[in-house]
Parts: C-alpha cells; structure tokens; sequence
C-alpha cells in the first residue's frame, strides 16, 4: 500500500480535522518554535493541545463513543513517550508533547502517521543540519538548537507530523 493509498483511506473524520486544525496548527508552530529556539517544549503549550482535545472533541467527534476511545489515547501517549523518555530515546517535552497529540489520531491512521513522523523527521533534521553549517545560521544566530551538539529538536518534527495529519485529515478524512 502506498502513502497515497493510506492517505486517500485515512480514518480522522474531515469534520473534526477541520474543527481541530485552527486551534491546533499554531500551537504545532509554537512547539517546533520554542524547540528550535531553546530546546523547550513549553508545558503551557503541552497542556492546551491536551485541553483542546478534551474541550474541541466535544463538538468535533461524531460520536460520544468516538470521543472517549479517541480521549484514551493521551493516557496510553504519555506513557509511551515517557517510556522512550526512560530509555533517553526523547525529551520530557518530546514525550508529553507525543501524549498530548496522540487524542487527534484516529487509531486507523497509526501506519500513515509513522510515515509522516518517519518523513518528517529525516527532512528536519536534514533541514536543520544544513541550517546549522551554512550561512542560513545567521537567519537566527542566537537559537540554542545549534550548539547542543548531537542534540536535536524534535519539536520541529512532532509539531510538523502533528499539523501535516490534520491538514491531511481536512482533505481526505472520512
């Protein structure tokens, strides 16, 4: 099956993608800001992604069903991430961040948004690297992302994988 196939089949309702897209786009932006800039992920930002779901969800989801299985997702992403956290796979901000989105994907949509983090996060870090040794540093001498060493912003990469799936959901949801 092809990105195209999973894409075209993809599980989110295109009514509750459109409903989460305005409120949860800026905050993915926010994120892979923050990230870049101070290697933080704010709490703030991780709690009202969270609190999104919980409050948007109401009106988004078709059912109260779909609401609730969608909603036990943060619970299990928390601990997933804090799991990768453990191993020093990810960040704390990474970690809950990954939580805190985990309530916007449909379980059905699991394979394509591999494929959108897996992409993502080799043209982020392509992109950032290529960034961080050429003149395209001096756009923004002073982010703390370039001189963590091995370190890598991956706030940038959830945020963008987060954003792509809903935009991808307004387009081609059930």
């Amino acid at each position: 099956m092809t990105f195209a196939d999973l894409a075209l089949q993809m599980r989110i309702p295109a009514r509750a993608a459109l409903w989460f897209v305005p409120f949860v786009v800026p905050l993915c932006f926010i994120v892979a800001h923050s990230d870049l800039r101070g290697m933080r992920i704010p709490n703030w930002c991780v709690d009202l992604l969270g609190g999104t779901y919980v409050v948007v969800g109401l009106v988004a989801m078709p059912t109260w069903a779909d609401y609730g299985w969608q909603l036990l997702h943060l619970p299990i992403g928390v601990a997933i991430g804090f799991l990768f956290y453990a191993g020093g796979a990810v960040g704390a901000g990474d970690a809950k961040f990954a939580g805190a989105a985990a309530p916007f994907v449909a379980f059905g949509d699991l394979q394509l948004i591999l494929i959108l983090f897996t992409v993502n996060l080799l043209a982020g870090f392509a992109t950032h690297r290529l960034a961080k040794y050429t003149a395209l540093r001096r756009l923004a001498p002073d982010w703390q992302s370039w001189s963590v060493g091995s370190k890598f912003p991956m706030g940038l990469c959830l945020g963008g994988t987060l954003a792509i799936y809903l935009l991808l959901g307004v387009a081609y949801g059930q």
